[in-house]
């Protein structure tokens, strides 16, 4: 009985919030926390928003972190200088070349997610030409052409489902698809309507990408908060990115904010919020 009561006071603690000290000192981040919904707390108040189980807010809230205090780091071991931009690194690898940038990193975490799921035929994502890349045909043994602005597909291995196979076809993904043809796969959501899993999303030259993954509501007021994370130039580590603009509440962002959204290296306004398809 002792246990049952300690354990569920632990769940407690975990998803809601428990706000500031009495010296100011933010108690948000829980140092031995190992994923997003251990190691960030939602301010007092504030408790997580239900996600069904196996969804992609289910997989996001539960991204596994490096240790507290580990660096962001760039495909090429060079490590990112501004660390007020981020609070956590996520633990996963970004490989050894410049590709996985920032829109990447969002098809990154959809892929890895329905990948997971095997739910292979759900994995394709659109080239910046609009040529379709199906992750099915990839595994089948087919590979992808590319001479100039045409694109086909032509067999040349045998069939593959394993993750090593899987990398590759990201990697092609990430070196043709960027920002513009990310913006254009996604659809427009209301920014009242947001979930985790939803996109802020520029499409351009270079044009930036972050994602929603995690969101808390204040039951009493309604008022609803939720975490961004982001990949950036060159190629880098997937990091939760602080909230410079309010840091009584920093990781999270206030969702009543109007107008812009204000990230550490990327300024979006609500009507960028988009979402995948399916």
């Amino acid at each position: 009985m002792k246990f049952y009561i300690i354990l569920c006071i632990c769940c407690l603690y975990v998803l809601q919030g428990v706000g500031q000290e009495p010296d100011g000192r933010n108690t948000l981040i829980r140092s031995e926390g190992t994923s997003v919904l251990v190691r960030i707390v939602p301010p007092w108040g504030y408790t997580r928003i239900g996600v069904k189980e196996g969804s992609f807010g289910e997989y996001l809230r539960n991204l596994p972190l490096r240790s507290h205090g580990s660096r962001v780091h760039y495909f090429d071991g060079g490590e990112k200088r501004n660390r007020k931009v981020y609070c956590a690194v996520v633990d996963l690898d970004i490989g050894n070349r410049d590709l996985q940038q920032c829109a990447d990193a969002v098809i990154r975490l959809r892929a890895e997610y329905l990948y997971h799921r095997k739910a292979y035929d759900k994995i394709h994502f659109n080239f910046t030409n609009g040529f379709r890349a199906d992750y099915t045909k990839w595994a089948e043994g087919y590979r992808i052409s590319v001479k100039g602005n045409r694109v086909s597909w032509y067999k040349a291995k045998e069939e593959d489902y394993s993750y090593p196979t899987f990398r590759a076809y990201l990697n092609v993904v990430f070196a043709y698809a960027g920002t513009l043809s990310l913006a254009k796969e996604l659809v427009p959501v209301s920014i009242d309507a947001m979930q985790i899993g939803d996109v802020f999303i520029q499409g351009g030259s270079p044009g930036h990408a972050v994602i929603v993954i995690d969101m808390a509501i204040d039951k009493v007021t309604g008022n609803k908060l939720y975490l961004l994370a982001q990949s950036y130039m060159p190629a880098q580590d997937i990091h939760v990115l602080n909230n410079l603009q309010n840091g009584n509440i920093s990781p999270w962002y206030d969702l009543k904010s109007t107008g812009r959204v204000m990230t550490p290296e990327w300024t979006f306004v609500t009507g960028d919020l988009k979402r995948f398809k399916d």
